[in-house]
């Protein structure tokens, strides 16, 4: 695999999605949501992410799938990925099933992204341990990636029976749609994405733990991709981060304070330990972690090469979207950071710098012979209408 790019820097969102005050309409929270994906498709957004939850009222999308339909249909070009299935909440069968019907539909702009499942109320509810989501994630991704290749399956993970399981269409993506699993600070993501050679969702990327860690869940990755015959490509490593930027620094953190201070009420009411559990605490350590970016265009882009080099180069960043501030500040920030931030990162804005450098370097030998030019062509005019007597006396 050649070496990654700044220039093959994709820019994408992650989408929990987080719907507050829970006083809201769900069903205009659910079409804001749909809008959203239809926005950034045309500002150019390589690539979205949306989330499955099942309880705690505020991200109140339980079937991610649905989502990627209904956006697929309204946009162009943006590809839209599951951030992520729940595996042990689902039979891997009918996950598969819902995988390969999506790469049709979707013509292959659809990716499935998984994980273990994040909310303890959705866990409690659906009756798997908590001890025992990540070994049920392992062995549900373990037979939907069989049967995606095309094998028949008989077993049982968790409740679910399969007997002479198989997909009666193979995908529309050769060999397989693009899968991705989850990854936040333990190393059970990396290792689970290294055994399948998939691509990693650093979710907890902004937090202090788990912006340490990034280069040591990819050398996870790397370390049992080569147990099992796999490679590792990094332009599928994705870090999602809160980004809201503005044209000041001061404008930023005014259009996100008070809707930060609503999320972490709600956190502190339903997570144990509140909204520092998730490596934010109050308003100034949210300000205050390596990974958040409230500021400028000039801010974001120092951020960006930071998480270059922590993580060693990655192939996407992923906004979080927050919704800290109101729907028009967050899509001018959206907007700021497709035209002001990543063209800068990737680099795509420099042969148009270096000809900017260019003609300026030779202004002055350009316009002296411009000049020069223009005042032989007035002369010679002036001797032209002279010679002929112009004008008439």
């Amino acid at each position: 695999m050649r070496n990654l790019r700044k220039l093959d820097v994709r820019c994408g969102v992650f989408t929990p999605p987080w719907s507050l005050p829970l006083t809201g309409d769900p069903a205009l929270a659910i079409r804001r949501e749909i809008d959203l994906l239809t926005f950034l498709d045309r500002l150019g957004y390589d690539e979205a992410w949306i989330g499955e939850h099942h309880s705690g009222g505020m991200e109140i999308i339980g079937s991610p799938e649905l989502i990627v339909a209904a956006a697929a249909e309204r946009s162009r070009r943006i590809r839209l990925g599951t951030g992520v299935i729940s595996l042990p909440f689902h039979h891997p069968l009918a996950v598969a099933d819902r995988i390969v019907q999506l790469d049709h539909q979707t013509r292959g702009r659809a990716m499935f992204g998984f994980g273990p499942g994040l909310l303890p109320g959705d866990a409690h509810m659906f009756g798997v341990p908590a001890g025992e989501q990540r070994a049920r994630l392992a062995e549900a991704l373990d037979v939907v990636v069989r049967l995606l290749e095309g094998d028949v399956v008989s077993g049982q993970v968790g409740p679910y029976v399969l007997r002479d399981a198989r997909l009666q269409l193979g995908p529309y993506t050769r060999p397989r749609p693009e899968l991705a699993v989850a990854s936040a600070i333990t190393p059970s993501g990396g290792r689970l994405a290294g055994r399948y050679g998939i691509g990693m969702l650093c979710l907890a990327a902004a937090t202090g733990p788990g912006y340490d860690v990034l280069s040591v869940n990819w050398a996870n990755a790397l370390t049992a991709a080569a147990e099992h015959g796999q490679v590792m490509d990094r332009s599928a490593l994705r870090l999602v981060a809160p980004f809201h930027l503005a044209a000041t620094r001061d404008q930023a953190i005014g259009e996100v304070e008070a809707g930060f201070r609503r999320w972490a009420a709600y956190a502190d009411e339903v997570i144990e330990g509140g909204a520092a559990t998730v490596g934010y605490g109050d308003f100034d350590a949210f300000l205050a972690s390596p990974g958040v970016t409230v500021g400028t265009p000039a801010d974001a882009l120092d951020a960006l090469e930071r998480y270059w080099d922590a993580s060693g180069g990655f192939g996407a960043i992923l906004h979080q979207i927050t919704r800290f501030a109101d729907d028009a500040a967050g899509r001018r920030s959206l907007v700021l950071f497709m035209d002001e931030v990543m063209p800068v990162f990737t680099g795509r804005c420099a042969a148009r710098l270096a000809s900017h450098s260019w003609s300026a370097a030779h202004r002055g030998a350009w316009y002296a012979g411009t000049f020069e030019a223009a005042e032989a062509e007035i002369r010679a005019h002036e001797e032209r209408e002279e010679q002929e007597g112009w004008p008439p006396g």
